[in-house]
């Protein structure tokens, strides 16, 4: 394990040694601030409303607020996961690096699961920045705190399950470019088949819907843990990243 720690600092200090990390951070801060302020805002509009008109019991800070703004997350993570994923291995194939790093003294295991965790350490840093908006609401309201703690959790699975697949399609190329763009259309394409399939019953629509991040994410921003849910991520991450070490045992022949 320690070789697997030492590839993941190795790869999170690279990210924050140029301006990707950064970047991002402010990037999903700024989008997240926005959203959270208008949805904080038409909140206390309607409350407002609701008191003068003396209609409606008292508004629920979860669902009109919390619940729209991490599902919205959940779509944000469409355009940060290729952008952290894209350079894992391709940047090693341009530089040249990648041969070092196979013939140094690790196992192809080690070498993936030690970037697809420094991957996953800054999608967690990019996530906290929403983390400390969300705090203010929780100072000057009263939202459940279980069902949002629930939503990150499927937020956390998620992204896992997306930075695997991102992993993957950066281990078959050597650039960036081409890795980041590819990327971005299977993840979108894992998000629109729920949309897709959402008004036929057959057993192929099924089977697509199923494969959807999106279906298996309501459920998490609803507070609600399912077994099934569960399982189809940590199928997609240990299926994404057994594919990954394929192409590397590959790689490591043809080298």
């Amino acid at each position: 394990m320690r070789s697997v720690f030492l590839i993941c600092r190795k790869e999170l200090n690279s990210y924050f040694a140029s301006p990707i990390a950064y970047l991002l951070m402010a990037f999903f801060a700024l989008i997240f601030g926005f959203v959270l302020f208008n949805a904080t805002r038409d909140f206390i509009r309607y409350s407002f409303q609701m008191q003068f008109q003396g209609g409606g019991g008292p508004m629920s800070i979860n669902d009109q607020i919390i619940t729209p703004l991490l599902g919205f997350t959940s779509t944000i993570t469409l355009f940060l996961v290729p952008l952290i994923t894209m350079r894992l291995f391709a940047e090693e194939k341009r530089s040249g690096t990648i041969e070092l790093l196979l013939t140094s003294p690790v196992t192809d295991l080690q070498i993936i699961l030690g970037k697809w965790l420094g991957a996953m350490l800054l999608f967690l840093c990019i996530l906290a920045m929403s983390m400390i908006n969300l705090a203010l609401l929780f100072a000057w309201g009263k939202p459940d705190l279980k069902p949002v703690l629930v939503a990150y959790l499927g937020l956390i699975l998620q992204g896992g399950c997306l930075l695997g697949i991102g992993a993957l399609i950066s281990s078959m190329t050597k650039n960036q470019i081409i890795a980041g763009g590819v990327t971005f259309f299977v993840v979108l394409l894992l998000w629109l088949l729920s949309w897709a399939t959402a008004n036929d019953t057959g057993v192929l629509s099924q089977v697509l819907n199923y494969l959807s991040i999106v279906t298996h994410f309501d459920n998490f921003a609803k507070g609600v843990v399912e077994t099934k849910d569960l399982v189809f991520y940590f199928s997609m991450i240990f299926f994404a990243l057994f594919i990954t070490s394929r192409a590397m045992e590959s790689l490591r022949w043809r080298a």
